[in-house]
């Protein structure tokens, strides 16, 4: 592991953990800055969109969204530097986490822009971004769960998160938001898919020649 290959990854965990410890020590702080439909529709504080990303309900929530994103990020952060350059490929990539973000949150604020009870924080979108252009870089390679020593092919392992995601994002009863999984997966994809349409014959490519 190469300094270099984490140095963005990086800076947007220590930015996150930053904002997120403000956030649990300031809860004026904390409810500025959250995912809420209602202030975004009715005040226009759509910088809630992003800012949320960065705000984290409690320690758990923020190390396992850290220890996801620094484990994938690095894949994804090396991919983007190797086929865009060093700066173009970092600037790439923030700019795919940021919007991925935003992009993850809008079904949500569509969904309760009138509901003043609902609002959510979290990098969760974003991360799910990340893990799924992993996906689609390296689709034979193993993902496991944590604390169960099983892996399974990567791309398995994201059409059963996608289904998932999806089933329970239709649930009532849930505080995860399974809706900003969902959408943030979909959106890396596409994403990368944009910029490298090349991509996708690699990914069919390693699958084949898995097997």
């Amino acid at each position: 592991m190469e300094g270099i290959q984490f140095n963005l990854t990086l800076a947007i965990l220590v930015l996150t953990g930053l904002i997120s410890f403000r956030g649990f020590s300031n809860r004026a702080f904390f409810d500025k800055f959250k995912h809420l439909p209602v202030a975004e529709a009715g005040n226009k504080e759509y910088y809630r969109l992003l800012t949320s990303g960065f705000l984290h309900g409690d320690w758990m929530h923020l190390i396992f969204n850290g220890y996801v994103l620094l484990m994938f990020g690095a894949i994804v952060e090396d991919y983007f530097v190797r086929q865009f350059g060093v700066v173009p490929g970092r600037v790439m990539y923030l700019l795919m986490y940021i919007t991925c973000i935003v992009a993850a949150n809008i079904p949500s604020f569509l969904k309760h822009k009138n509901n003043p009870a609902y609002s959510a924080i979290g990098a969760s979108g974003a991360v799910s971004g990340v893990i799924f252009i992993s996906i689609l870089i390296s689709p034979m390679s193993g993902i496991g769960i944590i604390f169960i020593p099983i892996y399974i092919p990567a791309f398995i392992f994201g059409v059963l998160y996608l289904v998932y995601s999806s089933w329970a994002a239709k649930k009532q009863d849930t505080r995860i938001g399974h809706d900003a999984h969902f959408y943030g997966a979909l959106y890396g994809m596409i994403f990368i898919i944009l910029f490298n349409p090349s991509i996708i014959a690699r990914f069919f490519n390693q699958i084949a020649n898995g097997f």
